[in-house]
């Protein structure tokens, strides 16, 4: 765990969950494991306060828990998993595109709380849509139903482990912390519910007096009505799911650019084809003959068989080696080989930042190195056609910033270095590492960027809200135009440049978290696909 990793961490915790978490959550990230009686008195809180912080970071699987042996439980904090707090608005868009709007929203619904019933979900997802819907239309429960029917179908959320049950015997004390179990095959079954009804507008009343009443009328209700059909059944969102479909995505838009759109659309089909039957950590995908290829293609595409067998044997027996023939039955076993494109992903994006950083000669050297693996200083000059001086040059500018290695190979024991060849490499693993730790300082500039100029304008923006909560109440009570005028001028024409300047600014900052973000995804999935697994 890096110290960058620890920042981005901590900062990412602060933004949104408050101060109290954040020290929790930090504490866990530096020491690892430690019981509750460790916690409470190494960050010097209070007991309940740190109950509460543990209970909010488990709720959004930040933290886990386990009994040891000798009777007491231990926390751990998932570092990994708070990094991908980063990647929250990606996972709402992508369900945005997939299943509209209500996909995206029972996504933030999900991320928001962490864990949650299907039938609250649902509820609380069609109340929001019928807010965004013209006077007398409601949204039906129905119509969530089904949309989260088919984010489970294909496996976007998942259900919770649950606490499985065992007959209570009166004497037996229950144990210090539950063991939480999940049967794979029921992960993605969902609950038959009849959920009957339609979402509910707010009343147009003081939202304090709304929220008032509101609070009693659940309580109330919580007295009165029998739990919901799918009470104990929770859901939460599948993060290696989107990870895979945004791999998906990647590979077939690298396809695009180096072939053409219907080679990306056959490689496309491919994915789609296996995407549930393969698991996101595979290095290949299931193996797909290219009949069963013809017969998945979109009805848009009218290819005929004997071309889509062309484009197939094109694509494997391109260098790069995305796809890949694993035999010869049903006109043709092919495979897409998941781990060799995320190689390539993270290579392209090495060159990419080698030529945004060095320049172009500097990247014609690294691609050099990258094809021929080893070369001396006179090989290097020779092969990319640069002149001495400039090639030596451009060589210790990416030997010093470590995207270029040194090998010593000496003919003598004795290591002279005039009997010893020095031949310039490129190790792309350590160059993704090296890079990914300076992504994470990026997002962490970028954030504490993004607070700072908030922080700066403050009172500004707190004058500017007030404004447009007085506007909202009075445009409600249907006051005169000359009034809201009036009210407007209240923050002068400076005043408006500079919101709208802070404005720009945020957006611009915001916009390069995810981009850097994209980067992260990329190294991160490289260097995961790296790891061997037992």
């Amino acid at each position: 765990m890096t110290q960058a990793e620890i920042k981005l961490c901590s900062l990412l915790l602060q933004e949104h969950f408050g101060e109290i978490v954040e020290k929790i959550g930090t504490y866990l990230i530096r020491t690892g494991t430690q019981p509750l009686r460790m916690i409470v008195s190494d960050t010097g809180l209070l007991l309940d306060q740190v109950k509460k912080a543990l209970c909010v970071l488990i709720q959004h699987n930040l933290v886990t828990y386990q009994l040891q042996k000798r009777g007491f439980v231990e926390y751990e904090a998932q570092c990994k998993r708070v990094l991908r707090i980063l990647r929250y608005p990606r996972y709402i868009y992508t369900a945005k595109t997939l299943y509209s709007d209500t996909g995206e929203l029972i996504v933030e619904e999900l991320l928001l709380n962490g864990k949650m019933t299907m039938s609250a979900v649902v509820r609380k997802v069609a109340d929001r849509l019928t807010e965004t819907m013209e006077d007398g239309k409601t949204m039906d429960y129905a119509d969530v139903s089904n949309t989260f029917v088919r984010l489970a179908d294909t496996h976007f959320v998942q259900r919770c482990p649950l606490v499985p049950e065992t007959p209570e015997s009166p004497d037996a004390l229950p144990p210090p912390a539950p063991t939480l179990v999940i049967n794979e095959k029921d992960m993605y079954v969902v609950p038959r519910l009849n959920l009957v009804g339609k979402g509910k507008r707010r009343r147009s009343c003081d939202e304090e007096e709304n929220g008032e009443h509101k609070a009693k009328k659940q309580k109330q209700d919580g007295e009165s009505s029998e739990p919901p059909p799918d009470d104990g059944i929770y859901w939460q969102v599948n993060i290696d799911r989107f990870h895979q479909h945004f791999r998906d995505q990647g590979i077939v838009s690298a396809v695009a650019n180096r072939m053409d759109q219907t080679s990306s659309e056959i490689v496309r089909t491919m994915l789609r084809m296996s995407e549930v039957t393969t698991s996101s950590s595979a290095p290949y995908t299931q193996p797909l003959s290219s009949n069963e290829i013809f017969r998945s293609l979109p009805a848009g595409y009218n290819i005929v068989k004997q071309v889509l067998d062309q484009y197939l044997t094109l694509l494997a027996d391109d260098p790069l080696e995305f796809v890949g023939k694993s035999g010869d039955s049903g006109g043709g076993m092919y495979t897409v080989n998941l781990h060799k494109a995320l190689a390539s992903l993270a290579t392209a994006t090495l060159e990419s930042i080698v030529e945004e950083r060095f320049g172009s000669r500097c990247a014609r050297i690294f691609r050099l190195l990258l094809r021929k693996k080893h070369l001396e200083q006179k090989q290097v000059e020779d092969f990319a056609m640069i002149p001495a001086k400039e090639a030596k040059d451009m060589l210790y500018k990416m030997l010093s910033e470590n995207f270029v290695s040194l090998q010593e190979i000496p003919k003598t024991p004795d290591h002279a270095p005039s009997r010893t060849f020095y031949l310039y490499t490129v190790n792309v693993l350590s160059s993704a590492r090296m890079l990914l730790h300076r992504c994470y300082k990026s997002v962490a500039n970028l954030i504490e960027r993004r607070q700072y100029e908030t922080k700066e304008n403050k009172r500004l923006l707190e004058k500017s809200q007030r404004v447009e909560a007085i506007l909202a109440s009075m445009q409600a009570t249907g006051a005169e135009e000359a009034q809201l005028q009036e009210i407007e001028e209240m923050i002068t024409a400076p005043e408006r440049q500079q919101l709208e300047t802070l404005k720009r600014n945020v957006n611009k900052l915001d916009a390069s978290e995810n981009q850097v973000d994209e980067t992260i995804f990329v190294l991160e999935s490289f260097l995961e696909s790296t790891v061997k697994r037992p």
